[in-house]
């Protein structure tokens, strides 16, 4: 895929969003990967348990349930974990919501501000400097699936 990129001209490749998507701050995408994680492990040890289980309905194998028996137990606590995790962020929230209410909005700039770049002053938003009336710029927009990248 990389190689191709030079063929095709010059330009940066920018992925967007999938449509409908809400796009995620990093705080949202954090929480979101960590969700995913847990569910992960949870669906892990629900097939052990089940799979251990199994195998120790045959005669000679009945000795596994011992492990299925661990494996119960590591559940019960992987699952007191979560929950505790759980009312450990709301308690949280509740207090970023108080303290978050005290506060009052922070004001905005009245003027705008520049990035000095040398001798060059250019216009900053939100922190990213920007393009001048006179430097081109070739950026290319191409969908995930165009590219061969539709699963991210």
């Amino acid at each position: 895929m990389l190689a191709e990129t030079e063929g095709r001209g010059s330009g940066r490749w920018i992925v967007t969003p999938r449509k409908g998507v809400p796009f995620l701050g990093s705080r949202e995408r954090a929480r979101a990967r960590a969700r995913e994680r847990r569910r992960r492990v949870f669906v892990f040890f629900v097939e052990s348990i089940g799979l251990t289980f199994l195998i120790g309905l045959v005669p000679p194998l009945h000795a596994i349930w011992y492990a299925t028996m661990l494996l119960v137990g590591l559940l019960g606590v992987y699952v007191w974990l979560l929950l505790s995790l759980r009312e450990r962020s709301a308690e949280t929230q509740a207090r970023h919501r108080v303290r978050d209410a005290n506060v009052p909005e922070r004001p905005r700039p009245t003027r705008e501000r520049h990035v000095a770049e040398g001798h060059v002053t250019r216009p900053v938003f939100n922190g990213l400097g920007s393009f001048g009336a006179d430097e081109s710029a070739n950026i290319v927009v191409r969908r995930a699936r165009g590219v061969g990248m539709a699963g991210i």
